[in-house]
């Protein structure tokens, strides 16, 4: 069949041309390709007219060819492709123009109208008395400068607040750095995340704050497009961090970039040019923080926010509460630089008396706060039996049960009740008023801590994380039967406390890393009973030894203590050991403690006495050394010679009692623990008297002094008995004497005597 070589077919086209010697030389896809290339040159897009689609070949073959280029070199130019395609995204020009302007204005000169119109959805409820006084006085610290605490109840919308006043500042230029801080770490990067999200979706501040807004929606969250994004070419230097925000610089941009309406109102630049809002925290390091414009200035915060600056475990610890002030005095209100004024809001809620926000809304202590304390209810209903009926009614038939009640009645259970907040109550919940609302909270929460939370009147008392306990102090068992001394302990000590009627007595085994096990203790003459006091003893030592006197007594108890103690075996694994060192309080009877220690104690007993060092005192380890003394860690033992006083060691009570009270808090195993002997269950009800002696007996006060903080410690009103506390503290110095050493003690230091040929004649003779 006759083939027409002007009107081929695709088909047709490849059976002529690969027919010839050549083989394959042309395929589908690319004839395909040659098609679309050559257009309508040789063919009407379905057929191929072969003369002109040789010709077409023979032209394309002839003409001249690109230099080729190398890889290196195609590299570079899809990369400045790629740059140019990028940049033309990220510049975010033009900038649109405001919406309106007045509206704008009317809001920069009203902190109440910025947040009514541009936060409806946040305030939504009509402003109490109270709400209203706290915005004068924000916008008052804004504007004006000053210091700024104030606590409202929880759910007031106090944070809120101060986040749009963050916002309000930094948009109308009256605070350029704004830092916002939290209580905690995760807690301050919370503070800026509502602020990033208006910027991001709230289309009235993008209406009206285009210059400021719009650079940062064009971000579109996204952190990587900061580095790039300008304007007509400019960069706009922004900052999209999880804890920094720094608006959009357009100074210098041509005109037609500033919206017209600022250029109309005299501005140059923006009022948020360059501004920044930073986040941390007051347990960050908050020191140096400063922001570079591109100008080179350089900027300090003028106003921090402090977000309630307080945890509940910070707010009932007495130590942590005193940091934290510390922090707000020193480095908060610090933070603008020196000789720069700051100003400050605080948003709080106390929780327990003497916390941060109650120590600060204190006028007396903080005058140069200017503070305002709010509560939920001013006054409370005074128709008891009616809300009682209430509550019986909302427990047992449900909350519309309880409304339904109220209703009818509501007049006469509100009377003589007063709340801040008329427009605070759940009506989607069913309560139908704030009274109703602020009762039924009063109930879930439990007064205690409706006080606290709703009413700032917190009725709990702080704590220092650092005082022991008796509980503590019961649980706080090794698991060796009494008696039993530890394996890895090295040393043996015990102290007697002397009295009247009973000597009181404790035995302590240590490790060489100062862990201690208190492995006996009592009293002499033993009582046979779980719970007596000094006071009210029944075998006492006068009628133990019937017939002696007082002082007979005492001497006779104490030697038979002391030798029936010095002479003791202590079984140690394998092994036995006995008592290395006995201190015995000679501040009662010191002639009774010294004769029984010729008696029985020899050089293993000597007499102790217990002294407060107060912290306007000389610590001992500076005093002075002089021949026959000897200075150890936290004892003393002075040179009596020619002064007719019984050789004795002084112990500085006030360190070594911190010293039994720290290692009882601390975990079993780590350094300078101590243990009662015993299991848990049964023995540590056991251990509930010398608990009450150790835990309960006295209180203390940090002190600081030219020496550093010291403790000193009192007995309470009452004047409990402490004696087992006192033995414990004279174990553990005796420890100390005998070789064990806490964390950076020095060995003791005994100055040798310098004989003279005089005193070589005189002990001669």
């Amino acid at each position: 069949m006759a083939i027409d070589l002007t009107k081929l077919t695709q088909s047709e086209l490849l059976q002529v041309v690969n027919s010839t010697p050549q083989g394959e030389t042309l395929t589908r896809s690319r004839l395909r390709r040659q098609m679309d290339a050559g257009a309508f040159r040789f063919g009407d897009g379905t057929h191929v007219h072969l003369v002109r689609y040789v010709r077409w070949l023979v032209g394309e073959m002839d003409r001249p060819r690109p230099a080729k280029v190398d890889y290196a070199e195609a590299r570079r130019r899809q990369a400045e492709t790629n740059r140019a395609a990028t940049k033309s995204i990220q510049d975010i020009a033009p900038i649109p123009q405001i919406e309106d302007y007045p509206r704008r204005k009317a809001c920069g000169a009203s902190f109440r109208v910025f947040c009514e119109t541009y936060f409806p959805a946040a305030f939504h409820r009509t402003w109490s008395d109270d709400h209203l006084r706290v915005i004068a006085k924000i916008e008052k610290a804004v504007r004006e400068g000053g210091l700024f605490a104030f606590a409202m109840p929880r759910g007031s919308g106090k944070t809120t607040l101060a986040r749009c006043a963050a916002l309000w500042a930094v948009l109308y230029g009256y605070r350029p750095f704004v830092c916002l801080i939290g209580a905690a770490d995760d807690r301050a990067k919370e503070l800026l995340l509502p602020i990033k999200k208006h910027a991001l979706e709230n289309p009235l501040l993008l209406a009206d704050f285009p210059e400021a807004v719009h650079p940062l929606r064009a971000l579109e969250n996204s952190s990587k497009r900061q580095l790039q994004q300008h304007c007509r070419g400019r960069l706009t230097h922004v900052h999209w961090g999880q804890n920094k925000l720094v608006f959009p610089t357009i100074e210098g941009f041509s005109g037609e970039d500033l919206p017209a309406a600022l250029r109309q109102d005299g501005f140059e630049i923006s009022p948020s040019c360059g501004s920044i809002i930073t986040t941390t925290s007051l347990d960050a390091n908050m020191r140096g923080q400063q922001h570079t414009r591109v100008d080179g200035s350089i900027i300090r915060p003028s106003l921090v926010l402090l977000d309630d600056p307080q945890t509940r475990d910070s707010a009932r610890s007495v130590d942590q509460t005193h940091k934290r002030l510390e922090l707000l005095n020193g480095d908060v209100l610090g933070m603008a630089g020196p000789g720069e004024q700051i100003s400050a809001l605080m948003t709080c809620t106390k929780m327990y008396e003497g916390d941060l926000a109650d120590t600060v809304l204190d006028r007396e202590q903080y005058p140069e706060w200017d503070s305002e304390c709010t509560r939920l209810v001013y006054s409370f209903p005074t128709n008891d039996k009616l809300w009682e009926e209430y509550f019986e009614i909302r427990r047992s038939g449900g909350k519309a049960a309880a409304t339904e009640f109220y209703r009818p009645n509501q007049a006469a259970m509100d009377a003589g009740a007063a709340v801040a907040w008329e427009a605070r109550y759940d009506g989607k919940g069913g309560e139908i008023s704030a009274i109703q609302h602020a009762m039924n909270l009063r109930k879930k929460v439990g007064p205690d801590a409706f006080a606290a939370e709703y009413q700032n009147e917190p009725s709990l008392q702080q704590t220092s994380d650092q005082v022991l306990t008796a509980d503590q102090v019961m649980e706080k068992t090794s698991g060796y039967p009494r008696g039993q001394v530890p394996p890895a302990c090295t040393k043996l000590t015990m102290f007697i406390d002397i009295h009247k009627e009973l000597l009181f007595y404790a035995v302590c085994a240590w490790e060489e890393t100062f862990s201690g096990y208190v492995v006996d203790y009592g009293t002499f003459p033993d009582q046979r009973r779980l719970a007596f006091t000094l006071a009210d003893t029944t075998r006492t030592l006068g009628k133990m030894f019937a017939g002696a006197g007082t002082d007979g007594a005492i001497h006779a108890g104490l030697e038979q203590l002391v030798s029936a103690y010095l002479n003791r075996d202590w079984s140690r694994g394998g092994s036995l050991m006995r008592i290395d060192r006995l201190l015995v309080d000679m501040g009662y009877k010191p002639g009774i403690v010294a004769s029984v220690k010729q008696k029985a104690g020899g050089s293993t007993m000597m007499l102790a006495k217990g002294i407060g060092i107060r912290a306007s005192r000389k610590p001992i380890a500076e005093y002075a050394r002089r021949p026959g003394e000897t200075i150890g860690h936290y004892w003393y033992i002075p040179n009596v010679r020619k002064t007719g006083q019984f050789q004795h060691v002084l112990v500085d009570v006030n360190y070594w009692k911190r010293f039994v009270h720290e290692g009882l808090a601390t975990a079993a195993g780590d350094r300078g623990s101590i243990s009662l002997f015993g299991k848990d269950g049964n023995d540590g009800r056991h251990h509930e008297l010398i608990a009450e002696h150790v835990a309960r007996s006295e209180k203390w006060v940090e002190v600081i002094g030219p020496g550093g903080v010291v403790r000193e410690w009192s007995p309470w009103p009452t004047r409990p008995d402490n004696h087992w506390l006192d033995c414990l503290v004279g174990c553990a110095a005796a420890a100390s004497m005998v070789g064990i050493k806490p964390a950076g003690e020095a060995a003791p230091v005994r100055q040798r005597k310098r004989y003279t040929q005089e005193d070589l004649r005189r002990k001669d003779v």
